[in-house]
């Protein structure tokens, strides 16, 4: 079993979504019963990973698996190659983590095509933790494109009014990303071919060792980092994201928070910049001012919304603008900085949007103004929001905090110091929004009638939560259990990056020039 582990917990959730389709539709509570089960096996396959200290004393590539799939006489060749590291480990464990805690959340939220619901939420797991143990690039494709089925259609059936316009946009861009990497790809691959470079299909691991020209490095990490600011998303390509998550069911919006936009992060770290560190140098003034922009357009933005979970969204483009921030950074501090403030943008995002299904689930409404004075009816509510909330604005203590100042302690000592200076007003600004949101919700007396007779949690909403807070304060106290089995894979991804960085470089493109005198 250990030697299949990563083809078994990828493929686990595939085979329960064949047997739910043996499942009468009309069983609602069996078929939420057999999905909560098959995602908390798929969890408990994953565990060996995390406890494994393999991870502690090498940087490479563990529990590998290969096998030749496509060969048409040495023209093209793609391989079922899987692997993971450090830096995927915890990406790996997030996803199989999440799951459950999602399936749990549409006890009451869904109660239409339930068959059809559940279906979809396995086969996207496949295809996201497919993604995170993809070695071969043409498979990482694959998983990528499977990812954006079973999403589209939970918006655009169980979505909200507006679900259908969602739904397409999100298709939209990120199918338009999708093909731009392809191509890329392609490219790659063709260009190994005709070097004569020793390749085995579309391996990542020999395409790092490719002495790609400054040129094609130049526009291959275009197509790759345009089809990642998609999906992370990035400032100005941010927004399909507050309709994706306005319109999506709370299952839905948890997991996109959680997992899929780290796909965008993800796809940076292991593929884009290792693949092409020399473009890497010239983009970094361009790719950190826009995260520094996402930040502080994000902050601005949420703190306007009078809808919860618009906040919540536009939150998300505020965050992961420190996550790209610390990855530009380029340094051990801001990349694992960046890496673990994935981790906890998907804990304490993913928390708030369970939280705003709470209360829609109550209400049925998300207008901030509706609300007021939750606290006396739902106090043990108010206590993890507020937990939650804290996560979210950085406080020491809780794990937003160890990611955002990593990331900027990596970015001032990079070099962008003004950029980790005006990033920092993002913090200042996400306790304006977050607290000013938390009070006028839950604080003061209650003036709308409405409120009077809410209930506060059940015991299966307190089961929910309790993995989110206990990881809060876990990766905000002992940070160290994850930056052991972090940090030697990203000093190994740093040491590839350096390495393989050519020693003269032909600027043609007077943008790029101007870049680089800027820097």
């Amino acid at each position: 079993m250990a030697d299949h582990l990563l083809s078994i917990m990828t493929f686990f959730p595939l085979l329960g979504m064949l047997f739910i389709l043996f499942i009468p539709r009309d069983n609602d509570g069996l078929l939420k019963g057999f999905t909560l089960v098959v995602t908390l096996i798929t969890f408990v396959i994953s565990l060996p990973l995390a406890f494994n200290d393999v991870f502690t004393t090498s940087g490479g590539m563990h529990y590998k698996e290969f096998s030749e799939w496509i060969n048409i006489d040495g023209f093209f060749q793609m391989n079922y190659n899987l692997g993971i590291d450090g830096i995927s480990l915890w990406l790996v464990m997030l996803t199989t983590f999440i799951m459950p805690i999602a399936v749990l959340s549409t006890w009451k939220a869904v109660d239409k095509n339930t068959k059809g619901f559940m279906a979809l939420l396995l086969l996207l797991e496949t295809g996201m933790l497919g993604a995170f143990v993809s070695l071969d690039l043409f498979l990482f494709y694959i998983f990528w494109e499977l990812m954006l089925i079973p999403m589209y259609f939970l918006i655009g059936i169980w979505g909200g009014k507006n679900r259908i316009y969602a739904a397409v946009k999100f298709f939209i861009y990120t199918a338009v990303g999708s093909l731009l990497m392809l191509v890329a790809i392609i490219f790659v691959y063709y260009y190994a071919l005709q070097s004569g470079a020793p390749i085995n299909g579309f391996g990542i691991q020999e395409f790092y060792m490719l002495d790609l020209p400054y040129n094609a490095q130049y526009w291959l990490f275009l197509a790759f980092g345009f089809s990642f600011a998609i999906k992370v998303p990035m400032f100005p390509l941010h927004t399909w994201l507050p309709d994706a998550h306005t319109e999506a069911p709370t299952a839905g919006s948890v997991i996109l928070a959680a997992v899929l936009l780290k796909m965008g992060t993800y796809g940076y770290v292991r593929f884009a910049m290792p693949l092409f560190p020399d473009a890497v140098q010239t983009f970094i003034p361009l790719l950190a001012t826009l995260s520094v922009v996402g930040i502080i357009y994000g902050s601005l933005v949420a703190m306007m919304q009078e809808d919860v979970k618009k906040l919540v969204a536009y939150s998300s483009v505020a965050h992961l603008g420190f996550v790209m921030l610390g990855i530009f950074a380029m340094n051990l501090q801001g990349m694992a900085g960046g890496i673990i403030q994935m981790i906890n943008h998907g804990v304490s995002t993913g928390a708030l949007f369970l939280i705003v299904g709470f209360i829609y689930e109550r209400r049925h409404t998300r207008m901030i103004s509706e609300f007021g004075g939750l606290a006396h009816k739902m106090p043990i509510f108010a206590t993890i929001f507020l937990i939650i909330t804290f996560s979210s604005i950085g406080l020491p203590g809780t794990n937003g905090f160890v990611g955002e100042f990593l990331a900027l302690v990596g970015a001032f000592e990079s070099g962008l110091r003004w950029y980790a200076v005006v990033a920092t007003t993002g913090v200042i600004f996400a306790a304006v929004y977050m607290l000013w949101m938390y009070q006028r919700v839950m604080m003061g007396k209650i003036t709308n009638p409405a409120n009077e007779n809410l209930s506060d949690l059940s015991v299966r909403e307190i089961v929910v939560m309790m993995p989110l807070v206990l990881f809060v304060f876990w990766i905000g106290i002992a940070p160290n259990t994850f930056f052991e089995k972090m940090n030697p894979a990203v000093e190994q991804l740093l040491n590839q990056m350096n390495n393989n960085k050519v020693a003269v470089v032909e600027i043609q493109q007077p943008v790029v020039a101007n870049l680089l005198e800027t820097k």
